[in-house]
């Protein structure tokens, strides 16, 4: 492969959502561990969706990384390449950064700059919905085969890259440092110190009650006032 080919390594997926991160946890171990040349452009997507247009068309080689459905057991590691790429980002949807992935692949034929090749590197997630969690242990072992898998397929395609003698981890005091998976894992608070489906030890109490407003007066004749009824249930 020419040394003028523009490579660029995305990772998609949300952080926040569990195994939603997965696509960017990998490119984390990725970047960590490895370092490449000019022509290599690692970018952490997240959700950005169409915002990735111009950097898709840039692209010679796109690598994705992400969480897909596949409908197969969770943490199942499955490689999907070129055509098939848009029909899998967008048979099952695991978010709506799937849909706008979609839309950035579209976008890019249509003006024309289509990338010559593209592989999708994804995993089956376990759970999502766990607002503040971090990957699943059967999600979270696929990262390094992830990784294994991208650089397989640069070493098919003279993509050139270096091992680090040492892995690279951003500084304390970096504003990237509270992003990566050891401080987000370790900064997560347990369930019991956590609010994420609701604290008795706060809905129960008397300072959360809701109660009726109290009618105001003017003068003798008393202001009425409308209630929402549909909190009713919650009182």
């Amino acid at each position: 492969m020419s040394e003028q080919k523009k490579v660029l390594v995305l990772g998609i997926g949300n952080i926040l959502w569990a195994d939603e991160g997965f696509g960017v946890r990998a490119l984390e171990y990725l970047q960590s561990h490895y370092e490449f040349p000019e022509n290599v452009t690692l970018l952490d997507g997240g959700t950005q969706g169409v915002y990735l247009v111009q950097d898709v068309r840039d692209a010679d080689i796109l690598i994705v990384f992400d969480a897909i459905d596949y409908g197969l057991e969770p943490g199942t590691l499955k490689i999907i390449e070129n055509e098939d790429v848009p029909k899998f980002m967008g048979a099952k949807k695991v978010s709506l950064h799937q849909t706008g992935f979609q839309e950035v692949l579209a976008l890019a034929d249509m003006m024309g700059d289509y990338p010559e090749q593209i592989i999708l590197i994804g995993v089956q997630p376990e759970y999502i919905e766990d607002f503040g969690g971090s990957l699943r242990p059967v999600v979270k072992a696929q990262i390094e085969p992830a990784v294994e898998q991208a650089l397989a397929f640069m070493d098919a395609n003279g993509i050139g890259y270096t091992k680090r003698a040492e892995p690279f981890v951003p500084s304390d005091f970096s504003e990237d440092a509270i992003l990566t998976m050891n401080n987000y894992e370790q900064g997560r608070p347990s369930e019991v110190e956590a609010c994420r489906m609701g604290d008795d030890r706060v809905l129960a109490s008397d300072e959360f009650r809701v109660t009726e407003p109290e009618l105001a007066k003017v003068g003798d004749s008393p202001v009425q006032v409308d209630v929402d009824h549909h909190l009713d249930k919650y009182r």
